[in-house]
């Protein structure tokens, strides 16, 4: 029998890990296994129901497929791997150990969780079912997490957390019933606590900081800058104006801003970013003096007006009354669009208020101006009635103008109200009598339309002349009466009769025709005076005249003379009996 020899080359290809595979198989087969103890294995086959693993010993163990929690985890090994179970028997059945990896895993867990318990330290588990008022985690184990526990603030969506791997602080822990609450809460709590000591350590007023935008609110922007928050206040974000903080920010954008104020305590940061460039109010007196015109946009309409920026961080307002010449008042949507360029004229400039006026009609010639140099007075102009007034009727004669027919320029005779003659939407003809640049006003004229009826008057009439008239108007001191309807003149109480009358209302009636004689014309002045007293004077020289011219030669002038004594007697008689 020939021994065999070593070779010494071989032992050296033995490597450090042959070595101490082969020192705990001496261990293993030169202890008694006991039911419990946890031993470590080599997968030396894996069957679709069973791991069987080499531990060292003349029988090999055996980890069946349902000790697995996760059927993915029992697919992941392989072949060579190495796996820590327990043992369950201490007798091999069936040719092998019966391993149990689920229970290392819980005795690896326990130990774990008792040392994170004790250190005040977290561990990592996934939350895997919602129960009552809480969820299960997977700490190696089952645990249970508190819902008021599972996050700062309440969680809108419960599911939310399932399937999430996530840390925890051990919040209460029994190793022999293997109960294990846990709380993210408190880690979370922690954790920001850290984070705002650190944050606000670093923070200085008035320096840059980097951060990314959290959220975004009517009033302002979130931004993280580090595990704490702070606000950039909507006003703080512009120079110029802004209706949401969307139009210059976006959730999860980076940003850098201006550390305005902090307080540890309250946790409160405050921000800015429109502090990063300089306040362009500044200079606004020196660059927009009034009066002079500009190119601006468009940002803003309201019902008061236009809101047009002049340049970043600086807007002006166009007042409605500020739109157009048309004195009607315009909607600023039916003159502008947003976005639009247009031209302006600076009107007032407040920096201190921070509001510049400014007008768009300025920018164009005055309507009125345009009218001015296309027509002279006494032109005719045709017109449409917009609005009738007590004291005359307002024509629109061209675009933007509108004139007024004031009520003695509306008929020669007298009315009493515009709608006598004309009506709202009416098209007429008129004179154009006036136009006042300075305060815009266009006088017009209707009745001039037929030429002046006072030159025509004064031109046929003369002192002397006895004209039939209606009374018009009873006052103190006489009556008014209308000569032609348009003309009228004055009868003075003197004039009136013979006899004096204190009171005319007593002895005339307004609407009476009588006749009267002219004996006062002043062109100039346009005023007649006129006289029934010497209307009738006159009327009885003529009846006398004619009556003399009848009679026969052979009439003396006795008889002529007691004649008209006759007369005048009879005359008195009659007054006195009336």
């Amino acid at each position: 029998m020939t021994d065999t020899k070593k070779n010494p080359q071989n032992d050296d290809l033995l490597t450090a890990e042959d070595y101490e595979r082969l020192l705990d198989q001496y261990h293993l087969s030169d202890q008694e296994l006991t039911a419990g103890t946890v031993i470590k294995g080599r997968v030396v086959k894996k069957t679709p129901s069973h791991l069987l693993l080499d531990i060292g010993h003349k029988t090999e163990g055996a980890i069946p497929l349902e000790d697995f929690r996760n059927p993915k985890e029992f697919e992941a090994i392989k072949v060579g791997s190495e796996v820590e179970a327990v043992l369950e028997k201490s007798r091999p059945q069936d040719g092998y150990f019966l391993l149990s990896k689920r229970k290392a895993d819980i005795l690896r867990a326990l130990d774990h969780l008792e040392k994170a318990y004790h250190s005040n330290n977290w561990v990592t588990g996934t939350v895997v079912a919602k129960v009552k008022n809480g969820y299960t985690v997977d700490v190696g184990l089952e645990a249970f997490l508190p819902e008021a526990h599972a996050d700062l603030r309440p969680i809108k969506d419960p599911n939310s957390l399932i399937g999430q791997s996530l840390k925890f602080k051990v919040m209460r822990f029994n190793r022999k019933e293997e109960d294990v609450v846990l709380s993210r809460k408190l880690l979370l709590q922690d954790e920001r606590e850290k984070r705002k000591r650190r944050v606000f350590s670093r923070l200085v007023r008035g320096e840059k900081v980097k951060g990314t935008v959290k959220s975004l609110t009517s009033f302002g922007a979130f931004i993280d800058l580090g595990g704490v928050e702070g606000l950039l206040h909507i006003s703080d974000m512009s120079w110029g104006k802004i209706n949401h903080p969307s139009e210059l920010f976006q959730v999860g954008q980076e940003v850098e801003v201006l550390v305005l104020d902090f307080n540890e305590n309250e946790e409160k940061i405050s921000l800015g970013y429109k502090q990063l460039t300089p306040d362009p109010w500044l200079s606004v007196e020196q660059k927009y003096q009034p009066g002079t015109k500009v190119t601006g946009k468009v940002v803003s309409l309201t019902d008061f007006g236009a809101f047009v920026e002049l340049e970043k961080g600086v807007e002006g307002l166009i007042h409605i009354s500020d739109l157009t010449w048309s004195k009607k008042m315009v909607h600023p949507k039916k003159v502008l669009s947003v976005g639009q360029e247009v031209t302006v004229q600076v009107l007032e400039v407040n920096a201190e208020n921070r509001r510049i006026s400014l007008g768009l009609k300025q920018t164009t010639p005055h309507p009125l101006e345009l009218f001015a140099q296309k027509y002279n007075p006494g032109a005719r102009l045709r017109g449409k009635v917009t609005s009738l007034t007590d004291f005359g009727a307002f024509v629109q004669v061209d675009k933007d103008i509108e004139g007024l027919v004031h009520i003695s320029d509306i008929s020669w005779g007298k009315i009493k109200h515009p709608s006598e003659k004309l009506k709202v939407g009416q098209e007429i003809e008129v004179v154009l009598l006036n136009i006042d640049l300075e305060k815009q006003k266009v006088s017009l004229g209707i009745k001039q339309l037929e030429g002046d009826i006072w030159e025509d008057f004064f031109s046929r009439q003369k002192v002397g002349d006895i004209l039939k008239v209606k009374i018009a108007r009873i006052v103190d001191f006489g009556v008014f009466v209308e000569i032609v309807p348009g003309i009228e003149g004055v009868v003075f109480n003197s004039e009136l009769d013979d006899n004096r009358i204190e009171n005319p209302a007593e002895v005339f009636k307004v609407g009476e025709e009588k006749l009267a004689k002219i004996i006062k014309l002043n062109p100039q002045a346009r005023k007649i005076s006129l006289s029934f007293r010497q209307a009738q004077m006159e009327l009885q020289k003529k009846e006398f005249q004619k009556y003399l011219e009848g009679q026969s030669d052979r009439l003396t002038l006795g008889d002529l003379l007691r004649e008209q004594l006759k007369n005048l007697s009879a005359k008195d008689n009659s007054k006195k009996e009336g």
